[in-house]
């Protein structure tokens, strides 16, 4: 018999887990300068401490989403929520840039453990339908809007406070949920051949990821041209196209190709990824519209966008479950995507001298868009494959979410800066470092313009802002005209998926591999 209490209060636990993480990813951003006063770290160990995290998190995703479908999701969960706890410690007191960047990554491996861990037990809990969809649909818009609320609470923090408190306030938060969890989440189901996990397979899936995302976030900081580029894609291309050969190959896989096998999976799962290529636009553009060129505070600029956070959460929670009833999995997906492309499109008209109050409607809305979207595939994603292997296929889900964002982060980023450049004009008199400084970006424009004289300062930050405009346009205009070829995407992928996937509708030969004797 369903038990009340045990269902809601596992998803209020796994809110939390979505949240703190979360509001954790961009604190960070905000404690810089002040941990780089203290600590002294040099410019590569700056962009370590930043990178460390979300690099073992990609990394791991897939290896933690295998390691709980064998060792029970629950306890899983907790050994990340313990762990999580003790890292955010170090973090906050760590005495130099190397231990920093060494707990910035041991959070990392706690955090891969945690969502797919927190979606199985969504999945394992809400044996309704439309209570799942809801329950992912909060569950997704509260890690969202922990996003935006991570410069605010950092904000708060470090207005008394010093910069180890953005990591310590974790610590009790993560021991709320370590005892709650211990008392109130149920046992997860394990798979049935539930042999040793194949080690061989762990380093592939990590050097895969890793190989791939870093190719990318090289590619967006210094050029496709940057030698590192091709060698990272290259190797981290062939590490996964190894890993893959042999989850077909061995007798327990650390995920089941066979899901791929699965169209309802299958085509949630890519578009997800590049439902998140375009979201990434939002998040990116307007941070450096807000702080840059507006010259708005980080934690104004944070605040300014939880009405996206909030639509995020309206589409997910209160849309998304009517919407599959009366349309479909397939429509629902399309009408997210289709609402989310008319929000980019109207963000064309957004200028310097556009106020806040106007361009509220429209972020409100492309978050409505997005969540409605992001919900139905992603519970179509646990929907549509067994129990005992949901913790696999949400780790593949979220990797290709992680990898979309960073693709969409490089190549979004790259068509604003081309952009930029092209249309920057800047007046005459400008001496050739500060010229250089402003064509390489806005942040080196507004710079360069604080060590110019006067009206010559002054005239070199009005015409980067203004190409700026112009560069925000152009990515806008692409975000576009992905989100309308996903909604086509889904239309197609989607079709004939049914509004209600029970574990029956499964085809038997897709989600479990069968153990070779």
């Amino acid at each position: 018999m369903e038990n009340p209490t045990r269902k809601w209060g596992t998803f209020a636990i796994c809110t939390l887990l979505a949240i703190v993480p979360n509001i954790d990813l961009t604190a960070l951003n905000q404690a810089i300068p002040r941990l780089s006063a203290d600590l002294d770290p040099s410019a590569t160990q700056i962009l370590w401490i930043a990178d460390a995290y979300g690099f073992a998190l990609a990394g791991l995703l897939v290896t933690m989403g295998g390691v709980g479908d064998r060792i029970g999701h629950k306890r899983l969960l907790l050994i990340g929520t313990a762990v999580f706890a003790a890292a955010s410690a170090v973090t906050a007191y760590a005495p130099s840039a190397e231990l920093l960047i060494a707990a910035r990554a041991l959070l990392g491996v706690a955090g891969a453990t945690l969502m797919p861990s927190c979606l199985s037990l969504i999945r394992r809990v809400f044996t309704e339908p439309r209570q799942r969809t809801m329950a992912v649909g909060v569950f997704s818009g509260a890690a969202g809007l922990a996003v935006g609320l991570g410069p605010v609470v950092s904000g708060a923090l470090l207005d008394h406070f010093w910069w180890g408190s953005v990591f310590l306030i974790n610590v009790p938060l993560m021991a709320v949920a370590l005892v709650a969890g211990a008392l109130v989440l149920p046992g997860s189901h394990r798979r049935a051949a539930s042999g040793r996990m194949d080690l061989p397979s762990v380093p592939l899936s990590v050097a895969g990821v890793l190989g791939l995302v870093y190719a990318v976030k090289e590619a967006a900081a210094h050029g496709v041209d940057e030698p590192r580029v091709p060698v990272a894609a290259a190797l981290g291309a062939a590490a996964l196209a190894a890993f893959m050969v042999r989850q077909t190959r061995v007798a327990e896989p650390l995920i089941d190709v066979g899901l791929f096998r699965v169209p309802a999976f299958s085509g949630s799962v890519v578009t997800n990824m590049f439902a998140m290529f375009t979201l990434v636009a939002q998040s990116l553009i307007f941070s450096l519209l807000f702080q840059l060129a507006l010259g708005w505070s980080p934690l104004r600029a944070g605040l300014a966008g939880l009405p996206g956070a909030l639509g995020a959460m309206i589409g997910g929670a209160a849309l998304a479950p009517p919407l599959i009833s009366l349309l479909g999995r397939a429509r629902s997906v399309a009408i997210g995507m289709a609402v989310s492309a008319c929000a980019f499109t109207s963000f064309l008209t957004i200028g310097l001298d556009t106020s806040y109050l106007a361009m509220v409607p429209m972020i409100l809305v492309s978050g409505l868009g997005m969540g409605l979207a992001m919900t139905v595939t992603s519970d179509t994603v646990l929907a549509s494959v067994p129990r005992e292997r949901s913790g696999a296929a949400s780790a593949i889900s979220e990797t290709a979410t992680e990898l979309g964002g960073a693709l969409g982060m490089a190549i979004l980023g790259s068509v604003l800066n081309a952009v930029y450049r092209d249309s920057l004009e800047l007046p005459a008199g400008v001496p050739a470092p500060a010229a250089s400084a402003a064509r390489d970006s806005l942040t080196g424009a507004v710079q360069a313009a604080a060590a110019l004289p006067g009206s010559l300062g002054e005239q070199v930050a009005g015409a980067a802002r203004a190409a700026f405009v112009d560069g925000m346009h152009a990515a806008l205009l692409c975000s576009a005209g992905l989100a309308a070829l996903v909604a086509v995407f889904a239309l197609v992928t989607l079709r004939g998926v049914p509004k209600v996937i029970e574990d029956a509708e499964v085809p038997a030969e897709a989600p479990v591999h069968e153990s070779k004797k």
